[in-house]
């Protein structure tokens, strides 16, 4: 009975192949710089999903503060429509300067994003052009900044309507 002819694995044809293109490169080499390229990209990724993950925590901190100044706000708003309390201005005050503190670290939070993103693209960029990624995979749109920007957006609608009594949260 005789020997049936193997054919080569994915791999063993990569390592093949890469080994062709360079005879004077050992075969580990080409595998090393093949899986560090892979690893890099990867961390790329990783990185933006922690930039994400970190705006997610300004913006629950930033919500938190909004939703309670607010509340506070319309609390002793009510209390003294009702007559119950005549000097509620300190307390709508703080109410105030807690949605203005959700927005001041909410726009921190979008800038020091935009800003590191920015920044990260511009390395990947970089690094793309020198050979030493891919850069196969893309750097999709962040809907943790978009979220940011409308969350942005309502407390500054909730501010403006707390200070001249207009809008739907007047």
């Amino acid at each position: 009975m005789g020997m049936v002819p193997m054919q080569p694995s994915c791999r063993t044809r990569m390592i093949l192949t890469m080994a062709d293109s360079n005879p004077k490169r050992p075969i580990s080499d080409d595998m090393s710089v093949e899986l560090s390229a892979r690893r890099t990209g990867m961390s790329f990724q990783r990185t933006r999903m922690s930039a994400d993950r970190t705006l997610m925590a300004v913006i629950r901190t930033s919500l938190s503060l909004i939703g309670f100044g607010f509340s506070i706000f319309q609390f002793f708003q009510k209390l003294r429509e009702a007559g119950t309390m005549t000097h509620v201005g300190s307390a709508r005050n703080f109410g105030m300067t807690l949605v203005m503190l959700g927005i001041v670290m909410l726009i921190g939070g979008i800038v020091f994003h935009s800003q590191f993103m920015l920044g990260l693209r511009a390395q990947r960029k970089e690094m793309r052009a020198a050979r030493l990624i891919y850069g196969e995979s893309r750097f999709p749109p962040s809907f943790t900044l978009i979220t940011a920007v409308i969350l942005l957006l309502i407390g500054i609608g909730a501010i403006v309507s707390m200070t001249f009594q207009i809008g739907p949260f007047g």
